[in-house]
């Protein structure tokens, strides 16, 4: 009979190896502390540039990519910051997202725009307001989800394109807003039903493509591309998306370098149901690998027990590394609630169909002869 404590208890432990997608990306390390809210992030020579999200300070950090360290701090002397959420830039200019809007409620939505003359020589600056309201919301009620929050920015020519973070509808809808300040309508252009919540966002002229981060409902990272974006059908082109391999993050900014190298962050998460900890940290992937969409697992493996599903699919493979004999084989929930169970003269080899599961995190679990193994995978 399986323990259902131990199955409680392996949620402890969760899932470090279980991923899919894009398979080169690399953790280049932890964030400093002060920026492990980091939430926008844009490349400025040889130099990445950052924030931390609502209620911290108004400030942009310079972060040097090979050690990992804030080489210069430039406070934004005018302006508080309310919810920022993500940064663009075009050759003048620096331009602030604050238009976090978890609770959907918000009427002082801004993009904030700032001289980058004025960023790389003085170490305080103002910003000027680009205020904004989007042109078909009438709902202002405080909500616990909205489909008005915001947290992606970038360039199209001579417009700034806000991507909405839809946490009911799981798409999100392109609004076009001028680059001038005063008081504006953002324009409603076009949407795109990623299933996931888009955090960042980065267009490169040379490829007409838009590049997208995000996580699903699950905390799944995931990087989308976008082809042959026009400035009124943003979403009209080839659209791909693949899962980051790099198991749970709440990744919240994407930019790419010019010979097509990618960087993102995540923002330090802690969640006590299901228990999940995943730091602050900064990843760099290749655009040369970006539609690899499966993997297959790598054998021989250290681990005794290896899962693997391709994105997109109803099937968990599994590898199982162990000699021992197997006295039946289980799925259960985060709270141990076993779901599917199959005795051992049945036990698939190395295949689950799992189309039957309802969205969730679930545990794949095998009793043997010497205790029990498991590992976590969704089903989304």
């Amino acid at each position: 009979m399986f323990d259902r404590a131990i199955v409680i208890l392996s949620v402890c432990l969760f899932i470090h190896n279980y991923g899919v997608g894009q398979n080169d990306i690399q953790s280049l390390g932890l964030l400093p502390s002060s920026i492990d809210e980091t939430s926008g992030l844009i490349l400025i020579g040889d130099n990445l540039v950052t924030h931390n999200d609502s209620g911290n300070r108004p400030e942009l950090y310079v972060l040097d990519t090979t050690n990992l360290t804030i080489v210069r701090t430039v406070e934004i002397n005018n302006v508080p910051n309310l919810d920022w959420e993500d940064l663009a830039q075009d050759n003048d200019f620096i331009y602030i997202g604050d238009f976090g809007n978890n609770s959907g409620d918000r009427q002082d939505l801004a993009v904030l725009k700032i001289s980058k003359s004025d960023f790389l020589n003085n170490g305080s600056v103002n910003a000027e307001r680009i205020n904004f309201a989007y042109e078909d919301q009438t709902d202002f009620m405080t909500s616990e989800q909205t489909d008005w929050d915001a947290e992606a920015l970038f360039v199209l020519n001579n417009s700034l394109i806000i991507l909405t973070k839809q946490w009911v509808s799981n798409g999100t809808v392109a609004y076009r807003l001028p680059k001038e300040p005063g008081d504006h309508t953002a324009e409603r252009l076009d949407e795109y039903q990623v299933n996931g919540l888009v955090t960042g966002a980065d267009y490169s002229l040379s490829t007409n493509s838009l590049y997208l981060s995000g996580y699903s409902n699950f905390l799944t990272p995931f990087f989308a591309v976008v082809e042959n974006v026009d400035e009124s059908l943003i979403f009209q082109g080839t659209k791909n998306k693949t899962n980051l391999e790099i198991g749970f993050a709440q990744i919240e900014s994407i930019t790419r370098t010019l010979d097509g190298t990618f960087y993102c962050t995540s923002e330090e998460f802690n969640s006590s149901n299901p228990p999940i900890t995943s730091a602050s940290r900064l990843f760099r992937f290749h655009e040369n690998s970006e539609n690899e969409e499966t993997m297959e697992p790598q054998e021989p493996n250290n681990e005794e027990l290896v899962l693997f599903k391709p994105y997109g699919s109803n099937q968990l493979n599994f590898n199982l590394n162990t000699d021992q004999p197997i006295f039946g084989v289980g799925i259960f929930d985060v709270n141990g609630k076993r779901v599917w169970f199959s005795p051992p003269e049945f036990a698939p080899t190395n295949s689950i169909d799992i189309s039957g599961l309802s969205p969730s995190i679930y545990f794949l679990g095998f009793k043997l002869r010497d205790g029990f193994l498991s590992k976590a995978f969704i089903k989304e």
